[in-house]
Formats: C-alpha cells, sequence, structure tokens
C-alpha cells in the first residue's frame, strides 16, 4: 500500500486548538479500509487534515447525491437576487412541467423533497436515462406524482437536480453546468469540481468499485466516459474531498470565501484566528440566504422514497437531536441537529457543523452498500468531532 500524502495546506491541528490523536485514528480508518480515498477537514478555517490515500491529492471522485447541494445553493442564490422566488411554481418558468397535476409544485417543494415526485415514473428508468439531458427532462413532464405537493418528504434521488437544472436554465437562459461555475465555483476558487467531466480532466478521474449483484453492471455504466461527462446535478459532480470541505467552509463563514493567509501565518497559526482565512473574501451568498437553506423542513416523518425517518432543510440533509426517529438517517446519526451536509451513496459525504466550525469531507471510489458505508462515515465522524472536544463526547 501506498503511504499517505499531506496536502500543503495541512497545519498543525493544536494550532487550531484541536486534538491530533483522534484525527490521526480518523485516517487510520481511512487506511485500514483499504480503498482510494481523499479526506479533507477544515476547523475555524484551518486545514488540520488533507490526505490522500491510493490517489493524487488531484484525483476526481465521482460524488453521486453528495453533489445535490450545489445546484441547491445556485437555486438559493437566484432567489437571493430576486431572479425567481422559492414560492414560485416550477410551471411559471417551465410551462410543460405542469403536465398531469403537477402545476401545484414549488421550487421550494423540491428543495424540500416534497414535490411528490420520487422518480419520474421508475428509479431503473431514471437512471438509464440519466446521461441524457433532454431525455431526462422529457419524462420529468410526462411523469404523475405520486403525492400531493408538500404533503409528504419523499427523496428526489434523481429528479431534484435536472427539475432545479432545467429551472435555472429557463430562467437564467444559461446552462446550469455553465451557470455554477461563474456563479459559485470559480469565484470559491474550486478548479477542481466539474459538474460533467471534461475531456482535459478525464485522466484524474477514479473509477467506481461497486459490491454486490449488480455491482459490476452498474460498475460498468457509471464508469462509462459518456456518464462522466454529462451534466446529472443530482448525482455527476466529480470533484476532490480539498474543494468540497472548501464549499462547505465558506457555508460556515456566512456564505463568504475566507480570504488565504501568507504562508508564515498559516505554519504559525497566527494572524485573525482563523487559520487559512480572514473571513473577508468573496461574498458568494448572505449570510442569511445560507441560513434559509439550512432550515429545517422535516424532522420525525418517514422519507416516502427512502423508507425511514431522515431531517432535511431546503437542500440538505441535517443531523438528528438523538431521537430513535433519527437513528438511519444520513447524517442523523452524528446527533448534531445543527450539521447539514449530504450523503452520497455511503461512499462520499460532505458536511459542516456550525457548533464545532467543522468542514468535513470524505471521498472514496468504493460503494460496498449502505449499512457499512454509512458506519465507516460516522466512525470517520466520531474521530474527528472528537479532535474538536478532547476528553469530551464527540457525539454530544
Amino acid at each position: 500500500m501506498t503511504p499517505p500524502s499531506a496536502g500543503p495546506a495541512e497545519v498543525d491541528p493544536r494550532a487550531a486548538g484541536m486534538d491530533p490523536a483522534p484525527l490521526e485514528r480518523a485516517w487510520d480508518l481511512v487506511v485500514q479500509r483499504g480503498a482510494p480515498a481523499q479526506l479533507c477537514v477544515i476547523h475555524d478555517g484551518n486545514v488540520v487534515l488533507d490526505r490522500t490515500y491510493r490517489c493524487e491529492p488531484d484525483a476526481l471522485f465521482w460524488i453521486f447525491s453528495a453533489g445535490k447541494p450545489y445546484t441547491a445553493m445556485l437555486v438559493h442564490l437566484l432567489a437571493e437576487r430576486g431572479v425567481l422566488s422559492l414560492d414560485d411554481s416550477v410551471a411559471r418558468w417551465w410551462p410543460e412541467f405542469a403536465q398531469h397535476g403537477k402545476g401545484g409544485i414549488t421550487i421550494r417543494h423540491v428543495l424540500q423533497h416534497r414535490a411528490g415526485l420520487p422518480t419520474a415514473g421508475s428509479f431503473l428508468g431514471d437512471a438509464l436515462a440519466i446521461a441524457d439531458w433532454d431525455r431526462s427532462v422529457r419524462r420529468i413532464e410526462r411523469a404523475h406524482p405520486r403525492w400531493p405537493a408538500g404533503e409528504v418528504p419523499a427523496y428526489e434521488i434523481l429528479t431534484f437536480g435536472f427539475i432545479l437544472g432545467e429551472l435555472v436554465r429557463r430562467v437564467t437562459g444559461v446552462p446550469v453546468a455553465e451557470l455554477l461555475r461563474s456563479e459559485i465555483l470559480d469565484p470559491l476558487g474550486a478548479g477542481d469540481t466539474y459538474l460533467g467531466l471534461p475531456d482535459a480532466a478525464w485522466p484524474r478521474h477514479v473509477p467506481l468499485r461497486i459490491r454486490g449483484p449488480l455491482g459490476m453492471p452498474a460498475q460498468v455504466v457509471l464508469n462509462r466516459r459518456r456518464t462522466r461527462q454529462a451534466v446529472i446535478p443530482s448525482a455527476g459532480i466529480s470533484t476532490t474531498a480539498r474543494d468540497l470541505a472548501a464549499f462547505y467552509d465558506m457555508l460556515l463563514n456566512d456564505g463568504r470565501v475566507r480570504q488565504p493567509l501568507a504562508p508564515d501565518e498559516r505554519s504559525a497559526g497566527t494572524g485573525t484566528g482563523t487559520g487559512t482565512g480572514t473571513g473577508t473574501g468573496t461574498a458568494i451568498l448572505r449570510p442569511e440566504t445560507v441560513a434559509a437553506a439550512r432550515l429545517a423542513t422535516s424532522h420525525g416523518e418517514v422519507d416516502r422514497f427512502a423508507g425511514f425517518a431522515m431531517r432535511w432543510s431546503q437542500g440538505f440533509q441535517l443531523g438528528g437531536d438523538g431521537s430513535p426517529a433519527d437513528a438511519r438517517g444520513s447524517l442523523g446519526r452524528l446527533d448534531r441537529p445543527r450539521a447539514f451536509g449530504h450523503n452520497g451513496s455511503s461512499c462520499c459525504i460532505g458536511w459542516a457543523d456550525p457548533d464545532s466550525g467543522i468542514a468535513f469531507a470524505y471521498l472514496s471510489n468504493r460503494f460496498d452498500g449502505r449499512r457499512a458505508g454509512a458506519d465507516h462515515q460516522l466512525a470517520l465522524a466520531d474521530a474527528v468531532l472528537a479532535a474538536c472536544d478532547p476528553g469530551g463526547d464527540a457525539r454530544g
């Protein structure tokens, strides 16, 4: 096995007030699992862990649903600017969407996974169409909702991204991948994040390894160049852990990119106390916009598509409050109610915890099934959070 490598931005955790031992335990868990992976942890702007295992630091992982918040925040940004309202019906901007009783579905319903449209017919049909934008959009237009708009949470596994992505195009006249680049990724400095992998970046992509009876056919389809290069907002972001953690650190910093400090300030842990940033960099989103995106919209309700209770906001999965209803949620098992983020098929995940100041990103190419992957992700989270509270309870 190749030794872990540290990114140049990693600083001594002790300069950020953290215990390095639990962070090393987290890294040991990554190495023990044995799959190519990247792990990046930012604490109050300090990059305290930034390492890669069996891949290069700029290797690009396909992050499944962990990419959903990018498109969600682009929609929130358009609402912030008054270009649209979250309470607009989707059909106001996309008249063909109104077919078969979908005229009452609002943008807010989609963001909350309450559109009543978890699939556009069947998940298999949606999955077979993912690399074809027009085909996916036409399927959604022809789809019948399963529940009335707003009535129940039902995870929009692929429809979420295509609805919001087509909405963005209809409202602005700009394709969603292009607008995401200009309005969020470039201001963030996320040069290694792509919605649809370009030819030049193809040599850096990490092939997926999927276990189980359907693993091989799924692996073949998802590793195709055509699939990786398609614009699939619900599942098709390719990125690095460093870029994903920076996205969540920006959200923790009220929508503002932290301005880099000089190398001597980073190494000494001096300056403003925010390590890698002063908090006075580019403003991408207003604080109230970030707060609105994190607002809890469901708790204790069984998600009708996932089959178990999940806490949703308006674009993110949320941590739980320790109640039994949260036991199986993708972030609920963190038992931190204000944590927000998104899981990606239990092999990739990004989240932020305002109470600890942690922005976390873990990317892997190995899909072991939801339970095994979620247990591994939770163990990583527990170790990282323990580093913020030496001698305390990381899940309190």
